[in-house]
This record gives C-alpha cells, sequence and structure tokens, in this order.
C-alpha cells in the first residue's frame, strides 16, 4: 500500500546546547536528518519535512543532497506541538507514516514490522527493563487501549514496561478527522499527536502497536545521545564492509564515515579514520593513518600518514608521517616524513624523508609536476611552480627554485667547512692546541 512520509524537523532542540539546529548534527559525516530522508525516501514518493527553528538553513542543507522533497513551515506561535506540525500538510496516499528528523537509526527494514500492518493507527513501541520518566502504552487484545503519561499512571500501570517509540502509521481519514479536534489545554499548552489515540479509541478504531528494537528507534536529544547514536552507526558500517570483505584489526578502533566506499580486497589496521567520499579500492590503509576524501587504487597509506582531499594514489607507497594533499601521485614511493601538496608524481619516482613541496607563497597555491623515474634526496624543497622532467635525480639537501631538464643532476648546497680542533677551543677542554 502507497504511504506518504511526514518527518518532523521543527523542534529547537535546546538540549543540544548548540547554535546548530539538532538534526543537522552530524552522525558519521552526514546530518541526522539525512538518514530519516534516505529511509523515507526507499518507501515513499511523497516526503514532507516540517520544520520551525531555522527552517531555512536546514532547508538548504537538506537540498543539498535531495530533490522533490516538500517543506511545511509550522505556524509554531498558533499550534505548537507535534500535533500541531502535521497540521495543514496534504500527502498524496492513503496512509501517512510520521518518523522524526532525529531518529538516525531507523532504517527501511526496521520500518517493514510497522508497514506490514493494517489498522486505522499502527503504533510503535518497545519494553524497557526500566520505563521511568516515560508515558506507558496500555495495550490489551493486542490494541492500544491508551498512553498514559507517568504523572497520571495508577500504581498499575507504573509496573508496565511498553512505551511509546514515536513513530506512527494514520489512514489518511483519521488525520483528517482528529486533527481539527486537538486541544492545547495541557500543562505545555501544545498540540499532541498522542491525543488523537485516545479519541480514536474512544469511538472504536482500530490501534495496533507494534513492538520495535530501542536501537533502531533511538531519539537524538543530548550530546550524549548523539556520541551513542553515532557508535552503533558505525558498528553498522564497520559491519557492511566486513561482509563486503574489507579486513579490519580491532574494528572498533576504526572510524568509516557513511559516504566512504571500498572495493575490492582491503585491509584497515586499527586507529584509521576514513573522512568524506573516500574511494579505497585494493589497497592497505596501515594504522592511526587518516584518509580525507581521497581515492586510493592498489597503494599503501601509513602508518600514521594523512591523506588530505583531492588525491588520488594508486600504485603508490606512503609510509608514517608523510601528508599528501590535492596530489596525484602514480607509482610513487614516498617513505616518511614528507609534505606533497599540489602536486603531480609519475611512476618509478622515489621522495626521499623530509622533502617538501612549497605549494603556497601567502597569497596562491602553486602546483609542482614530476616526471617518471625521478630520485628525490633527503631534505629536498620544491618550490612551485616547478617542474622536474623524467630521469632526474636531486641531490639531498636541495632547494629547487627551477625547472630541471630531462637526465639531469639538481644540486644547491653551501660549500662545506671545517675548522680543525674547533671543539677543544669552544669549550676550553680536551686536548691542547699543538
Amino acid at each position: 500500500m502507497s504511504t506518504s512520509v511526514i518527518i518532523l524537523a521543527a523542534g529547537q532542540g535546546t538540549r543540544m546546547k548548540s547554535a546548530l539546529p539538532k538534526v543537522l548534527h552530524k552522525i558519521s559525516g552526514l546530518p541526522m536528518i539525512h538518514y530519516s530522508i534516505k529511509t523515507a525516501e526507499s518507501i515513499s514518493d511523497d516526503i514532507t519535512v516540517v520544520l520551525f527553528h531555522q527552517a531555512e538553513r536546514i532547508e538548504k542543507e537538506i537540498s543539498k543532497n535531495f530533490e522533490n522533497i516538500k517543506f511545511k513551515i509550522q505556524d509554531h506561535a498558533n499550534y505548537p506541538g507535534t500535533g500541531g506540525a502535521v497540521m495543514g500538510i496534504e500527502t498524496l496516499h492513503d496512509r501517512v507514516l510520521v518518523l522524526n528528523g532525529d531518529m538516525p537509526l531507523v532504517t527501511p527494514e526496521s520500518l517493514e514490522p510497522l508497514l506490514s500492518q493494517e489498522g486505522d493507527i499502527v503504533m510503535s513501541v518497545f519494553d524497557l527493563p526500566d520505563p521511568s520518566g516515560y508515558g506507558r502504552v496500555v495495550v490489551e487484545n493486542s490494541e492500544v487501549q491508551a498512553i498514559v503519561e507517568e504523572k497520571d499512571c495508577t500504581r498499575e500501570q507504573k509496573e508496565i514496561k511498553t512505551v511509546n517509540a514515536g513513530v506512527y502509521i494514520f489512514k489518511k481519514e483519521v488525520l483528517d478527522r482528529y486533527l481539527p479536534k486537538l486541544s492545547n489545554e495541557n500543562a505545555q499548552a501544545e498540540y499532541y499527536l498522542t491525543d488523537i489515540i485516545e479519541m480514536a479509541r474512544e469511538d472504536g478504531l482500530h490501534i495496533i502497536p507494534v513492538w520495535v528494537e530501542e536501537k533502531a528507534f533511538k531519539g537524538v536529544n543530548s550530546r550524549y545521545d548523539l556520541a551513542h547514536a553515532e557508535e552503533m552507526m558505525q558498528k553498522r558500517i564497520r559491519e557492511r564492509w566486513m561482509r563486503s570483505g574489507v579486513t579490519m584489526h580491532l574494528p572498533s578502533t576504526i572510524y568509516i564515515d557513511s559516504r566512504a566506499v571500498f572495493h575490492g580486497e582491503c585491509t584497515l589496521e586499527n586507529g584509521v579514520t576514513i573522512h568524506g567520499e573516500s574511494i579505497i579500492s585494493d589497497s592497505y590503509i596501515k594504522s592511526h593513518t587518516v584518509v580525507e576524501d581521497a581515492d586510493i587504487k592498489n597503494s599503501s597509506c601509513g602508518p600514521m600518514a594523512r591523506i588530505r582531499p583531492g588525491t588520488i594514489l594508486e600504485d603508490s607507497q606512503i609510509g608514517n608521517f608523510v601528508e599528501v594533499k590535492k596530489s596525484r601521485l602514480k607509482g610513487v614511493k614516498a617513505g616518511h616524513l614528507s609534505y606533497l601538496g599540489d602536486a603531480r608524481i609519475d611512476e618509478g619516482t622515489n621522495v626521499g624523508a623530509g622533502t617538501i613541496t612549497c605549494n603556497y607563497d601567502g597569497v596562491r597555491k602553486y602546483e609542482t609536476r614530476i616526471g617518471k623515474n625521478v630520485f628525490i634526496g633527503s631534505d629536498t624543497q620544491l618550490v612551485a611552480p616547478v617542474t622536474i622532467e623524467d630521469d632526474v635525480m636531486i641531490a639531498a639537501g636541495t632547494t629547487v627554485t627551477k625547472d630541471v631538464k630531462k637526465g639531469s643532476l639538481a644540486i644547491s648546497r653551501t660549500p662545506q667547512k671545517i675548522v680543525e680542533r674547533f671543539f677543544y677551543r669552544f669549550f676550553g677542554k680536551g686536548k691542547p692546541d699543538a
């Protein structure tokens, strides 16, 4: 049965204690609302996101990644609350799924038990060992009889472990019938969707409870919740890639952005961090290496290397404490302690320890081009823009400021001077001067 989706994202999220809207806080590289919308897209062609607090900012962010999303600005001044958020929304289909923008762990699979039920209202519930602080859901004869706030519970009702998970499916005609009847005569002076449950029950409508897993329907209301949700998201991401053939050493220490992609046989050692839209193919990433929006093919990186945005590595070996930024390396060895920024380096080239591409003059950035079979000695500075042609040797300690032609040796050193017996004279000890 076709279903419309309404995603609630109008709240201020004061418990986050942040100027950033709650639903734009990131989990594994993406705003948490991204995951709710992605899930909604998999089940519906009619999605409405309800906004209020910093609405323009949230809409702009969503529109970067999604098309055909409808937006509704809640009339918060006159109709606050979850019920007020849903008022006035025109949906295309006869069933309406109400999701929350701060539930990033909800998946199409976790919603399937709700979507497969038929009832006037289908609501998600789960059981908690200690439900203190939650309203209780009273279930009798496989139907919801009431939702009772804890402060209103009788002694018997406080023993109930079943609580509201906050996701609903309504028949469109149910919303049309009861939304106009909602009242804000309560302590918070807000209009609540849960009040529809009570009115529908009194009219004999069928309200079906569906038990769901708490971890999938977890809401994010604080920085602690955000961190906990990311832990669960990371576990899900790592498990997905390990099942696809990626080897991970001590996987709990590895961070992988939700946008990262792996191809072929890849290995990640402990402490690896993969950010952004990185693509890693048939490569070995050693311990404590950071990869950011890079494309790595048939290469090894690390330990403790940093591969920054815009980098393409192919058939290359990047060693410890090497930083590569916005560069393309093919068949290159850079063993340790180097910075290669805005560079193009071709196959067979060896980069010695301490090599630096001096790519920034304080105003603009320039490119360094290095050809095939170039041997770069240790402690070399390449002052861009500069081109090193094929089959070149650069002596250790050289500062290269001019292009170097094919087959040449580049060397720039001050003459070495030796002052005999200087040590003894300087410190005034040891063997006397002859």
